[in-house]
């Protein structure tokens, strides 16, 4: 075999394990919602702050080894004491949008719609990105952004009305607004991650800000319910400890772990089978309807998300 042969072959071999990583990313974190749901079937009593703070609590210990890892490797520049102030504040308040109101909104939301339907409202961000960069940089949507538009949202009113039959009115519109808001806070949180990723890099980034939710998390949970022990079924907690380290830690750095191998365009393509796999998870583990409307509508924001994937990439 020439050098050439074998560039070529380690190069197959790095993307396809960056696809791998991003396929194992993306299915980790489409299971989140399923986990929740399976969750709030156990206990009437579990909330979603509760439930967030079990599952940060087993999280943090993760993303705090990655966050101090850096300062104690003599071979790396330790950019932390280099932050200033104002960056600080910047991954504080991000990691507040991001990981912690995002998170708590779709928590909420979840105890009132269906997992697949969250999923999709959720999978809409990339063109709620499109939607504020437009109104921010007073730039026009092109045609191909538009057609994006059009084919997610009609993707979504079609499930959404197809749900109207299977659960209270009043119930699906609080939810689908609360994963709606939840995917709002993402979108803003996208924006203003992309200096602060290119600054200290995407793992880091998201070590501090993972632990600054964390520990809001934590205060909130105290502030709602003081220092009481909690009294759950046990199945509550194996579902958390599954979440925390399969639809939590693993899946954000494995996703970290693909984009740098294969790039973010191709990334978020492969991220499509996300909203397919937590159809699939619904329909098997927590018995929801799967209709032709469904299948429909996931095919409709799938098409969406992915023509503003490729129009960026």
């Amino acid at each position: 075999m020439s050098q050439s042969d074998s560039v070529i072959s380690q190069n197959n071999r790095q993307v396809l394990i960056g696809c791998l990583f991003v396929l194992l990313g993306a299915f980790g974190f489409s299971a989140k919602a399923v986990l929740v749901k399976l969750a709030y079937a156990y206990s009437y009593q579990l909330d979603a702050i509760t439930l967030m703070v079990l599952r940060m609590a087993i999280s943090l210990p993760f993303f705090l080894a990655v966050a101090v890892w850096p300062v104690n490797n003599p071979t790396e520049i330790n950019d932390a004491q280099r932050l200033s102030g104002r960056e600080w504040l910047m991954i504080f308040g991000l990691g507040l949008l991001g990981y912690y109101i995002a998170s708590f909104l779709d928590f909420a939301g979840l105890q009132y719609i269906s997992a697949s339907l969250e999923r999709l409202i959720l999978f809409v961000y990339p063109t709620i990105v499109v939607l504020f960069t437009a109104v921010l940089q007073r730039r026009a949507i092109n045609r191909h952004q538009a057609l994006a538009l059009a084919l997610s949202y009609a993707g979504i009113i079609l499930v959404f009305v197809d749900n109207m039959t299977l659960m209270p009115s009043s119930e699906l519109l609080l939810g689908s607004a609360l994963v709606l808001a939840s995917a709002v806070a993402y979108a803003f949180f996208l924006m203003g991650s992309g200096m602060m990723v290119k600054r200290i890099g995407s793992v880091r980034f998201t070590a501090y800000s993972m632990t600054v939710a964390c520990l809001a998390t934590g205060l909130h949970f105290l502030v709602q319910h003081g220092v009481e022990l909690l009294n759950l079924p046990i199945s509550v907690y194996w579902l958390a400890l599954i979440m925390a380290i399969f639809s939590t830690v693993l899946p954000a750095f494995l996703l970290n772990a693909g984009i740098g191998r294969i790039g973010a365009g191709s990334a978020s393509i492969i991220s499509s089978t996300g909203p397919i796999a937590t159809l699939g998870l619904a329909f098997l583990l927590l018995g929801e309807t799967l209709t032709l409307a469904q299948l429909a509508g996931t095919a409709l924001v799938l098409i969406g998300v992915y023509v503003v994937s490729r129009a960026k990439s």
